[in-house]
């Protein structure tokens, strides 16, 4: 329990109606999960409105109401707190709720388009082999130590991570990797949180269908290194433009990485093969089970992350060499018939990119590349011809199918995907709307040597369909039938 006082410590109050001295034992901003002695926050979302619900959330037995507009009647034995932005004053409440758990241990937030899940879980790896507790909130899963939660968000809301960070601050973490996403940055899901790095991967075609334009995208992503600490390290990678567009007006001491590049942190790759990469990293020579130019961006990420927060170069190579491809992650196998396949998260136009110019550089002869590949519903329509082109003019063959159709029509999607091929690649590709069968003739088509990419969903073990979520796993699927 905290008094209404405490947790208000450094937020920004317009008005205070009722007595700061009340008790708190919750803090909540879904009116569905208020119980007696919660403060709820109503915020304005982008399809409810929480001040809609502030009589529901005191019926429940909320003491404590924070919000942007004050209600006509005001119920005398609850604390009203008026403030001007209901989602800075969650985070900064939430922090305080948690006696600012991220103070307490070293917080590293990584962001940027592609990259996130895989430097985040690796930095949460190679800091476990080095003998540190540690913790990760990530896409995929949330780990206090070795006890895992299911994630829900890239980035949770502002009382989940506070919530996680307490409960590792209890169980005696080091260090916490996090994924940054640019949802989290413009809701201020992050702010109140104390950084000790952050690291920037890139910026491509994503997200446009949330912040409308490439820039408003760069510039809210910029908003974490703007707000990082002197104290701090930003990491950024100098062979994307961006990379250097974060440090302005950046505070922490900067640092880079470049596989292209003059930087702090250089790496040449010097074989890419299935069996994994070998690197030159700052003039060290390093064999990795990791697969592509892209997870060399990735793995030299995780090295100068490393050495920043003070790791021994000699066990910060070795223990980079020891770590293995995230679920979902270019995730492969080879079947007993010789095909490869590989299931990965690649759902924006770069990521399809990387791992199909991967795939490319890895075959040796005329293998088949046979592509499996959707887009999302209710989501960035501008990146779904994109993907068309990409996947038709670097495979043999492309199957288009549904991803999460969410509350689109399927047919629609698949439409708009196939607008993107060009004349020339037409006879590439087929569409079949059902993911299952879409993937049983990619196997039905793969012979000896050839390679089916599963792309779009990874990690994820469900299909979300007209708001019903069904299970269903790629890796799973594709082991099944291989």
């Amino acid at each position: 329990m905290k008094s209404v006082k405490d947790i208000l410590y450094k937020v920004s109050v317009t008005a205070v109606k009722g007595g700061t001295g009340v008790l708190v034992a919750a803090v909540e901003f879904d009116s569905r999960k208020v119980q007696p002695n919660t403060m709820f926050v109503a915020q304005k979302g982008l399809v409810f409105d929480g001040h809609e619900f502030i009589d529901k959330a005191i019926k429940l037995g909320a003491s404590a109401i924070v919000c942007e507009v004050l209600p006509s009647n005001l119920v005398e034995s609850v604390t009203y707190i008026q403030v001007e932005d209901a989602n800075l004053a969650l985070a900064i409440i939430a922090s305080n709720f948690y006696d600012n758990p991220s103070s307490k241990l070293k917080l590293i937030g990584v962001t940027g388009t592609n990259g996130k899940t895989t430097i985040a879980s690796l930095l949460y790896t190679l800091f476990q082999k080095a003998g540190y507790k540690t913790g990760l909130l990530s896409t995929v899963k949330i780990l206090v130590d070795t006890k895992l939660y299911e994630a829900t968000h890239t980035t949770p809301n502002s009382v989940l991570i506070n919530h996680y960070l307490n409960e590792m601050v209890k169980a005696g973490v080091d260090y916490c990797f996090m994924e940054v996403s640019s949802h989290g940055i413009h809701q201020k899901r992050t702010a109140g949180l104390q950084f000790v790095g952050g690291i920037f991967t890139n910026l491509t075609h994503d997200h446009l269908d949330y912040h409308k334009t490439f820039q408003e995208y760069r510039d809210v992503k910029k908003i974490f290194f703007d707000e990082l600490p002197k104290s701090a390290f930003a990491l950024v990678n100098a062979d994307d433009k961006n990379g250097m567009v974060m440090l302005q007006n950046c505070k922490a001491k900067k640092y880079s990485y470049a596989l292209k590049t003059i930087a702090d942190f250089k790496a040449k790759i010097l074989e890419n093969q299935f069996s994994g990469l070998l690197l030159n990293i700052n003039g060290n020579e390093v064999w990795t089970k990791l697969i592509g130019s892209f997870n060399a961006y990735n793995l030299l990420a995780v090295y100068g992350a490393a050495i920043l927060l003070g790791l021994d170069n000699t066990e910060s190579l070795t223990l980079l060499s020891e770590l293995e491809s995230v679920n979902g992650r270019f995730q492969h196998f080879i079947s007993k018939e010789g095909i490869t396949a590989v299931v990965d998260y690649a759902h924006t136009p770069d990521a399809l990119k990387n791992v199909l110019e991967t795939i490319n550089n890895i075959r040796t002869g005329n293998e088949q590349i046979i592509t499996v590949v959707g887009c999302g519903g209710n989501r960035d329509k501008a990146k779904r011809p994109v993907m068309g082109r990409i996947a038709s003019q670097l495979s043999t063959q492309v199957i288009f199918t549904s991803d999460n159709p969410r509350n689109e029509d399927p047919q629609t999607i698949l439409n708009e995907i196939e607008a993107g091929v060009e004349p020339q690649n037409f006879k590439k590709t087929i569409s079949i709307l059902d993911r299952e069968q879409a993937i049983k003739t990619a196997t039905k088509l793969a012979k000896a040597g050839d390679i089916i990419l599963i792309a779009g969903k990874g990690h994820e073990t469900y299909q979300e369909i007209n708001g019903q979520r069904t299970h269903f796993d790629d890796y799973e699927k594709i082991t099944q039938l291989l």
